[in-house]
C-alpha cells in the first residue's frame, strides 16, 4: 500500500475518488505545506439529481483548505467533475469531502465548530487555525442557519425567557428556550415586551399558536411580563430561581455596603457574605462567623438569607408557600431594609392571576 492510498483511507475516499498526487511546497507564512490533489478513475459516471448516472463533460479546478498535519497547512486539490443532464444542464458534481460553495474541508469546519461550541471566541478559533476570522463566521452562520431549516418546535408547551449581554456595554439580545428539550428556539436584539412578540411571532411562523404554550420561565422584568400576559394569555408565569436568588444576593451586599461605611472590616468580603455556608472552606466559615458576631446586623441578614434558599429543597408548593409567610414575618420583624425591599418585590410578584411566584420541582432543585 503506498501513500496515496494511505492518505486516500484518511480522507475516507470511496471510489472512484482517489489520491493522485503528495507534494511538500514552501508556504505563504513560511515553512512546508503539505498540498494532496484528488481526482477520478477516468471513465467514471456520477449520478445527477434524479439518479440517473451521467458521463463526465468537463471539469473545473476546486481548492480547499483541510485539517493541519502535524505542523504543515494541508489544502486539497481536484478538477472536479461536471456531468450534463438528460435535460442539457451542467452540474458541478458534489465531492463528499466538503460542502459545495466552501473553501473549506468537512473535518475543517466540524473542528471549528467543535471550537465554538465550547466557547471558543471565533477570533481565537480563526488564529488556531490560521485563517480570517470572517471565514469562520460564514462557516458558522452557514451551520446555524442549516440547524434552524431542521430545527421542529412544534412541540413546545414550556417557554423559557431571559436576557444577556451580546457584547460589552447595553447591548442585549433575549432568547427563548424550550424548557423540556433545554435548547434555544429563537434569539431576539434588545429586550423588553417588543421581544416576547418576536418570539412569538416566531414560533407561530413555526405553527405553534400561542394557547399551546402552558408555562413562560422568565425573571421579574415588568416588560416580559406584560408581554408575556399579551402573547401567551393562557401561559402560567414562573419566575425562575435565578434570578429571585440574584435579587436575594444584591439585597445582601447592598447592606454589606451599607454597613461598611462604619465597619471597615466588612471591605473586601463581597463573596464571603453572598456564597452559601456549606460552599465556604472551614477557614472562611470562622472568618464569616467572626463578622456575625461583630457586626449583628448583618449576621441577621445572612442568617435571613440562609433561611430563605431553604424554601428550594422543601417537597411540595403549599409547604414553600407557608415557609416563604414565616420568612416574610421575620423579616418584617428584623427591619433590615435591603430585605424589606426584596419581600416586597417578592411579595408583588407572589400573588395575583399574572404574577404568581410558582415554584415546580425542576425550579427548586439546587
Amino acid at each position: 500500500m503506498n501513500s496515496e492510498q494511505l492518505f486516500g483511507m484518511a480522507l475516507g475516499l470511496h471510489t472512484p475518488w482517489q489520491v493522485e498526487a503528495i507534494e511538500f511546497m514552501p508556504g505563504t507564512a513560511g515553512g512546508e505545506e503539505l498540498h494532496l490533489t484528488l481526482g477520478f478513475v477516468r471513465g467514471s459516471r456520477f449520478a445527477d439529481a434524479s439518479g440517473q448516472a451521467c458521463p463526465v463533460h468537463d471539469t473545473v479546478k476546486r481548492t480547499w483548505q483541510h485539517l493541519n498535519f502535524f505542523e504543515h497547512a494541508c489544502h486539497l486539490h481536484c478538477q472536479v467533475p461536471r456531468i450534463k443532464t438528460r435535460e442539457g444542464r451542467v452540474e458541478t458534481v458534489p465531492v463528499p469531502w466538503a460542502r459545495p460553495g466552501s473553501g473549506f474541508t468537512l473535518l475543517f469546519e466540524a473542528l471549528a465548530m467543535a471550537l465554538i461550541e465550547r466557547e471558543m471566541p471565533v477570533k481565537r478559533v480563526a488564529e488556531m487555525l490560521r485563517v480570517n476570522p470572517q471565514r469562520i463566521w460564514t462557516v458558522f452562520n452557514h451551520w446555524v442557519c442549516e440547524a434552524r431549516k431542521r430545527d421542529d418546535p412544534s412541540s413546545i408547551t414550556r417557554l423559557g425567557v431571559d436576557e444577556t449581554s451580546s457584547r460589552k456595554g447595553h447591548e442585549y439580545i433575549t432568547i427563548g428556550v424550550d424548557m423540556d428539550a433545554g435548547r434555544l428556539i429563537h434569539a431576539v436584539p434588545g429586550k423588553g415586551k417588543e421581544t416576547i412578540k418576536a418570539i412569538g411571532e416566531y414560533l407561530a411562523s413555526q405553527e405553534v399558536k400561542p394557547g399551546q404554550i402552558t408555562e413562560v420561565s422568565m425573571d421579574m422584568s415588568p416588560s416580559f411580563i406584560a408581554g408575556v400576559g399579551e402573547i401567551f394569555p393562557k401561559a402560567r408565569v414562573t419566575f425562575d430561581r435565578f434570578h429571585v436568588v440574584k435579587l436575594l444576593n444584591e439585597a445582601m451586599d447592598k447592606l454589606r455596603k451599607l454597613e461598611q461605611k462604619e465597619c471597615a472590616l466588612l471591605k473586601g468580603n463581597k463573596y464571603l457574605f453572598l456564597r452559601d455556608w456549606d460552599n465556604l472552606t472551614d477557614t472562611r466559615r470562622l472568618k464569616l462567623a467572626g463578622l456575625m458576631d461583630m457586626y449583628p446586623t448583618i449576621g441577621h441578614a445572612y442568617q435571613l438569607k440562609v433561611l430563605f434558599n431553604e424554601i428550594w429543597q422543601l417537597p411540595s408548593r403549599e409547604s414553600a408557600e407557608a415557609h416563604l409567610k414565616e420568612w416574610m414575618q421575620e423579616v418584617e420583624k428584623a427591619a433590615i431594609q435591603p430585605f424589606m425591599h426584596f419581600a416586597k418585590t417578592v411579595k408583588a410578584h407572589w400573588s395575583g392571576d399574572r404574577a404568581l411566584l410558582r415554584l415546580t420541582p425542576d425550579q427548586r432543585r439546587p
